[in-house]
């Protein structure tokens, strides 16, 4: 993706289902399940790059003993600061004590059974060490103890922080982590008491009844509870103090989580190919949690995949699979690659088949997948133009001409390099924009003069400023004809509000464009129109809001709308004409049949939640405010 954008975070959790000792005699370390921790979330780094967090619960310490351990770090170098710290407890062990999993157990922080592991990607706020999972819920009983790490944005924030006011709470932030901890904690609080209560009278201690509250605990009843009025996309994990765990997916499947069980472990992870690779299974033993559902572990090592809201309909979010989850998932890979084959005939038609004059290439790194299916599909589109030449009758080919068409090939190339990150402290903006064009660095030589058409496919444009201020300059040095960019996802049309960083209209190149048609065409009334629809469903229920901004790009066709794209993202003064293609959403459902989420392309949201952002974005647009619409 040329534009950077802040998105989903993600998460790893292990319950390792046999004693210490198990591990250090069949894998050589009590630490086992910490260096598994470690492994998923260095596999997982391309989800957070603001910080990370892991905390580790013991199972059946005594009292007096810590049994909770958590560390979080925003250092630059997140997850190297994270587990020196970590591993800086065993510096003074000796050799015999690290092969004693009982002492490390009593005695060293982070030697639990229970791991929890999260990296962060803000998409808003400030990156300090206080914002960084897992959030810790302290109790002096046991069952009170709550730790919660998500990858989560809610559209109604306000309402549920409102709610827990209203129940008497003091919560120290209204943010979307501490609100969820604390929904949860207040009816994790109840059970506790309800199941005290019942125990209570039978005669039990106090002691025992702490062990009967462990066994009989419903963290399915707690979470039904507390997601009832959750709106948005989640997957959150959650630790309890006595050893119960669990893990909660929004009832659309937004968010991903997937999960393993074997005798030894249960392993859960944003994506499927991290628990693949640090645990050497296969892609059919990895699960995906279904929508709607917790994946519940109990203290004894039962596990249970468990209903807690009624699921809607699937709309898991179609931006993993074009540009947020790593490549290496099988699925992933494969609809990456059909993205690109799909553009292949459109662009084909807009180079009128030139291959002799036309260079294929991509814009790195993330668009690198994308790019071979586009190839393939050049190369498709290619044979069939073969088969059709050779076997039109009314026009036979010489043997030379013949011999020419059958060399024919799509000339591929990498034209542009991603330079390594430039830090800046000059002040002054011309000179900091000259070192921003700077970023990609091309391969020159390669390209005729003004005769070559060049294609260069980015995952998707949502700004287009790195388009205009650094790509676009760069590959024009090399003095092309003509540039197309072609975009693996369809034109980023509305906001989101269930984990990317997307929540002002004014920023989306399409929306620029779209204002600007408007203007040409003497339609900015229509702005003004639509702003007074959005203004009268302002205190309306969620459930109850359009979304009118829909009525304003059905004024114009869709290549109409990437047309003037390609003006608004063409810096002053470069020679090559500059035409840029998007995928349509039929393509991107096609491409991803099981992954329909595309309300940033569509407008159309998956919860009731969605229709307010959009609202909201769109009257803080025309009322200048540039403030996030959730």
């Amino acid at each position: 993706m040329s534009d950077p954008i802040k998105h989903e975070c993600g998460l790893a959790m292990i319950r390792l289902l046999k004693p210490l000792e198990y591990y250090h005699q069949k894998y050589g370390t009590a630490l086992y399940g910490l260096y598994k921790l470690q492994l998923l979330l260095q596999k997982q780094r391309n989800r957070g790059q603001d910080g990370a967090g892991i905390a580790t619960i013991k199972l059946d310490n005594p009292p007096g003993t810590r049994y909770i351990s958590r560390k979080r770090s925003n250092n630059p170098q997140y997850l190297k600061h994270l587990f020196d710290e970590v591993y800086s407890h065993f510096s003074d062990v000796t050799k015999e004590q690290m092969n004693d999993p009982a002492w490390l157990k009593l005695n060293k922080p982070y030697t639990g059974e229970l791991l929890l592991g999260h990296l962060r990607y803000g998409t808003h706020g400030l990156n300090t060490i206080e914002t960084c999972h897992p959030f810790l819920r302290q109790n002096n009983w046991i069952s009170r103890n709550l730790v919660v790490a998500g990858n989560f944005n809610l559209t109604n924030v306000k309402e549920l922080f409102q709610e827990l006011v209203e129940l008497g709470q003091y919560p120290k932030e209204q943010s979307d982590t501490v609100t969820v901890m604390e929904k949860i904690g207040h009816f994790l609080d109840d059970e506790v008491q309800r199941l005290f209560n019942w125990f209570n009278p039978e005669g039990y201690s106090h002691q025992e009844i702490n062990q009967l509250i462990a066994e009989h605990m419903d963290v399915q009843r707690v979470l039904q509870r507390a997601s009832r009025k959750f709106d948005g996309g989640y997957a959150m994990a959650g630790m309890v103090g006595h050893g119960d765990a669990f893990v909660l997916r929004d009832p659309s499947g937004i968010r991903p989580a997937f999960y393993y069980k074997d005798d030894e472990v249960v392993v859960m992870t944003s994506e499927r190919p991290a628990i693949q690779t640090a645990f050497d299974v296969n892609y059919k033993e990895v699960h995906e949690l279904k929508p709607g559902h917790a994946l519940i572990i109990k203290k004894n090592g039962t596990v249970e995949e468990m209903p807690c809201k009624d699921p809607l309909e699937r709309n898991a979010c179609s931006f993993e699979r074009i540009y947020f989850s790593r490549g290496t998932d099988r699925d992933i890979y494969l609809e990456r690659k059909k993205l690109g084959s799909l553009l292949a005939k459109k662009v084909l038609e807009e180079v009128e088949y030139d291959f002799e004059n036309t260079l294929f290439s991509f814009i790195p790194n993330t668009a690198e997948v994308a790019f071979y299916g586009l190839v393939e599909g050049v190369n498709d589109e290619l044979n069939l133009y073969k088969k059709k030449r050779i076997t039109d009758k009314e026009n036979p080919l010489s043997e030379e001409a013949l011999d020419k068409l059958l060399r024919l090939k799509p000339r591929v190339e990498k034209l542009a390099v991603k330079d390594a990150k430039m830090r800046t402290f000059i002040a002054d903006d011309t000179i900091r924009g000259g070192l921003v064009s700077h970023v990609y660095d091309v391969t020159y030589g390669i390209v005729k003069n003004e005769i070559d058409t060049l294609v260069v496919l980015d995952d998707s444009i949502v700004r287009g400023t790195t388009l205009r201020d650094s790509i676009i300059k760069s590959l024009s040095r090399l003095k092309p004809k003509k540039i197309i960019v072609v975009s693996s996802a369809p034109q980023i049309r509305y906001p989101d509000c269930y984990g990317i960083d997307m929540s002002k209209m004014k920023n989306f190149v399409a929306f620029k464009a779209l204002v600007a048609l408007l203007e040409k065409d003497n339609k900015e009334h229509l702005l003004e129109t639509v702003y007074d629809k959005c203004k009268a469903q302002e205190n309306k229920p969620d459930k109850d809001i359009v979304n009118y901004v829909k009525e304003l790009y059905a004024e114009y066709d869709y290549e109409i709308i990437s047309d003037m794209i390609g003006e608004i993202v063409t810096p002053v003064n470069i020679k090559p004409e500059i035409k840029i293609i998007y995928q349509t959403i039929e393509g991107l459902h096609e491409a991803c049949p099981n992954n329909k989420g595309d309300w940033y392309f569509s407008g159309d949201y998956p919860t009731p939640g969605g229709n307010r952002v959009i609202n909201t974005s769109f009257i803080n647009y025309m009322e200048k405010k540039d403030v996030r619409a959730y």
